[in-house]
């Protein structure tokens, strides 16, 4: 598939244009329209409009509220390919939406002009490019969270989770519908299995251990 319409979604003018540059320096001869969205809901509007189209798209900076809006987003354009052109993106972030859909692909600001194009030139033949980086961080994120051994129990492990998500004792008490105390006694466990001292380094455990999806954590 090659891309009848580019479209960039990105809300900073500098990097917009820079990726217009690119994108017209790749499409030299061939009769493609390049187009702006500024929100989420233009994005939409022109999705809608369009056939076989490519998407440039600056999540970090955009209106999207999760990457399950995204996700599903991308899911009802089965025509149109996606490129994520970020600064950086979370391993609970990238393992989500790349084991989600095989439309949406990955790649980095910073990275040098000819990476860029690539990404750019795979995106708008309909395929995937995923940069080196992000693979890096899943691989890391994956040993890392095989390396974390705990004897914790199954309630302990929610108490911790919510925990991590920033509930206090007596919303955990009342979701769990027990005491305060047994709640806390389920905390003392907790610090004591992991070896902390503080809910803080609890919550950095939590998200080792992959109990809790970062991109949760930031809504």
């Amino acid at each position: 598939m090659n891309a009848e319409r580019i479209i960039i979604a990105d809300n900073q003018p500098l990097t917009a244009i820079a990726v217009e540059v690119l994108a017209k320096d790749l499409c030299r001869g061939a009769a493609v329209e390049i187009v702006y969205a500024d929100c989420k809901s233009r994005l939409a509007a022109l999705l809608r409009e369009s056939g076989r189209a490519a998407v440039v798209l600056d999540y970090t900076l955009f209106d999207f509220a999760t990457n399950e809006s995204l996700i599903i987003m991308s899911e009802a354009h089965p025509e149109v390919s996606w490129l994520l052109l970020c600064d950086d993106l979370t391993p609970d972030f990238l393992r989500c939406t790349l084991n989600a859909t095989h439309r949406i692909g990955v790649a980095y600001k910073d990275a040098p002009l000819d990476i860029l194009r690539e990404a750019l030139r795979y995106t708008m033949r309909g395929e995937r490019y995923i940069a080196q980086h992000a693979t890096e961080v899943l691989l890391q994120s994956s040993v890392e969270a095989m390396e974390v051994k705990d004897d914790l129990t199954q309630t302990e492990r929610e108490v911790l989770k919510s925990i991590a998500l920033g509930r206090t004792t007596k919303e955990i008490a009342a979701e769990r519908s027990s005491s305060v105390h047994t709640i806390n006694t389920h905390r003392k466990n907790i610090f004591r299995k992991l070896g902390v001292n503080c809910a803080h380094d609890a919550m950095k455990y939590a998200f080792r251990a992959g109990l809790v999806d970062q991109t949760e954590f930031y809504i």
